[in-house]
C-alpha cells in the first residue's frame, strides 16, 4: 500500500476532478422540462456509470499502458497536461473541451436519455479522472491498494450521485455565481495537483533535472 497521506490527496483530487458543482448547471439545462422521475432516474445513471468506468479503467490502466508501449511516467505528463487545461477552463467557468466540444454539446441536446452519454462518460468521467484513476493503481500494490481506490471511487461516486439528486435545490441556492465561485476554487487546487503529477513525471523522465 501507499502511505495514507497518498490516499487523502487522491481523494481530494478526484473530487476536485469530477466536481459535480460543475455538472449541476448542465445537468439542469439537459433536464430542462423533464419530470422528477427522469431526473432521479438520469442521476441514478450518471452516477452509476461514473464509477464503472473508473473502476473498470483503474484496474485495466496496467494492460492499457503494455498494450500502447508507454512507461506510467510518460502517462504521468500527459494525464497532468490534461488535468491542467481541464483546470484552467474551470479558473474561466467554463467547460473544457477535453470533456465535450461544441457539436457533442449539440448532440446532447438532442438526445432522449444522457445518463449515460454525456453526463456520466465524458462530462463527469473524463479523460483527466481515467488519467487519475491509473496513475493513483499503479503508485502501489496489493489487494488493500486496490480496495482503497475502489472505495475512494465509490465514495466520490455517492456524492455526485447526491449532488445531481440534489442539483435543484443546490443550483437555486448557490445561483450561478455561487457555482462559478467554486469551480474556480476546485480548477485552482487542479491546477496545483496536475502541476505536481507533470513535475513528478519529468523528473523520473529525465533523472538530470533532480541536480
Amino acid at each position: 500500500m501507499a502511505p495514507w497521506p497518498e490516499y487523502t490527496r487522491f481523494a481530494i483530487a478526484l473530487f476536485a476532478i469530477l466536481t459535480p458543482f460543475a455538472a449541476i448547471p448542465i445537468y439542469l439545462g439537459l433536464t430542462e422540462g423533464r419530470s422528477k422521475a427522469y431526473r432521479a432516474r438520469t442521476a441514478d445513471v450518471a452516477a452509476f456509470t461514473v464509477v464503472c468506468v473508473l473502476v473498470f479503467t483503474a484496474f485495466a490502466g496496467d494492460v492499457v499502458l503494455r498494450l500502447v508501449g508507454t512507461s506510467l511516467d510518460s502517462f504521468r505528463v500527459g494525464g497532468g497536461i490534461v488535468l491542467l487545461l481541464m483546470a484552467l477552463s474551470m479558473l474561466s467557468a467554463e467547460v473544457s473541451r477535453v470533456q465535450q466540444t461544441p457539436s457533442e454539446k449539440d448532440e446532447a441536446e438532442q438526445r432522449e436519455a444522457i445518463g449515460v452519454v454525456p453526463l456520466g462518460l465524458p462530462l463527469i468521467a473524463g479523460p483527466g479522472s481515467i488519467s487519475a484513476v491509473i496513475i493513483q493503481m499503479q503508485r502501489g500494490e496489493g489487494l488493500a491498494h486496490q480496495a482503497v481506490i475502489t472505495s475512494i471511487i465509490v465514495g466520490i461516486g455517492l456524492m455526485v450521485w447526491a449532488s445531481l439528486r440534489l442539483a435543484a435545490p443546490i443550483g437555486a441556492r448557490l445561483g450561478r455565481t455561487g457555482l462559478n465561485i467554486i469551480n474556480r476554487l476546485f480548477g485552482l487546487l487542479l491546477a496545483a495537483i496536475a502541476v505536481e503529477i507533470i513535475a513528478t513525471g519529468l523528473r523520473h523522465l529525465f533523472p538530470g533535472l533532480m541536480g
